[in-house]
This record gives structure tokens, sequence and C-alpha cells, in this order.
């Protein structure tokens, strides 16, 4: 994915606790041509949402202070247009997060760095078939 100024690279937010997987997504989307930016919690998050504009809020749902989907929330109020992704560990917190985040992709982990990207190109597909 090449970016012009007509037509910029997607922006991320991702909201990851653990560094070791924050770096490692981060890298892979960087890789793949997307502007990634990177917080170790939801609450690093939102003054982010509420100030610059994201495409992509790419998140762990269970993470301290604010778990992912409260993250969600608080991205839909402040800004509308931002897709919404969760990463999990977790089999019941996946099931929560498509319960409440009808609209969010739920990719449980493990997942292969490929599959992750490929994830991230839908949404972006998905979202310019809805702009024609």
């Amino acid at each position: 994915m090449t970016s012009t100024p007509a037509n910029p690279a997607p922006r991320i937010l991702l909201a990851e606790d653990d560094e070791a997987m924050r770096t490692y997504l981060e890298r892979a989307l960087t890789n793949a041509g997307y502007e990634v930016s990177s917080v170790d919690r939801g609450t690093e998050a939102v003054p982010l949402l509420e100030k610059e504009e994201f495409d992509l809020l790419l998140s762990d749902i269970v993470m301290p202070e604010m778990d992912g989907i409260e993250l969600a929330q608080r991205c839909a109020e402040v800004s509308p247009r931002t897709k919404v992704m969760f990463i999990t560990g977790f089999a019941a917190v996946s099931l929560r997060a498509s319960r409440e985040q009808p609209h969010a992709k739920v990719l449980s982990k493990p997942f292969h760095l490929r599959d992750l990207v490929l994830e991230v190109e839908r949404t972006f597909e998905d979202r310019a078939q809805a702009s024609i």
C-alpha cells in the first residue's frame, strides 16, 4: 500500500498493554503501509481520539484502567467515524465484545500477522465500499 498526498495512509490507533505484542503489531502494520500510533492503555487512547483523526482503533480488550470495550464506547462518542477492531486472547471476552460492539471485528489471539493485516485491509475495503 503506497500513499500519496491525495490518498494518505490510513491511520490506526493501537491500544495494547503488552509491550512485546504492541511493538510486534505496530511494526507489522507500519510495514503494511499504515500510519500507526500506539498506546499501552485505553486512558491514553481517549485524548488522542479527541484531538486527532484515526481510521481504525485496534484495541486489546483486557487492559488496565479502561478495557477495550469501554474504550470503543468512548471512541464512538468522540470519533464516530473511526472503525473498531478488537484483539483478545479470551473467548468469553470475545463474546461480550461481539454483543456490546456488534459492528466491531474481533480477532482472537493467537493470530498470524498476515491475518491481522488482511482483516485491517478488509475493514478499509468495507469502508471504501460504503462511501461509494
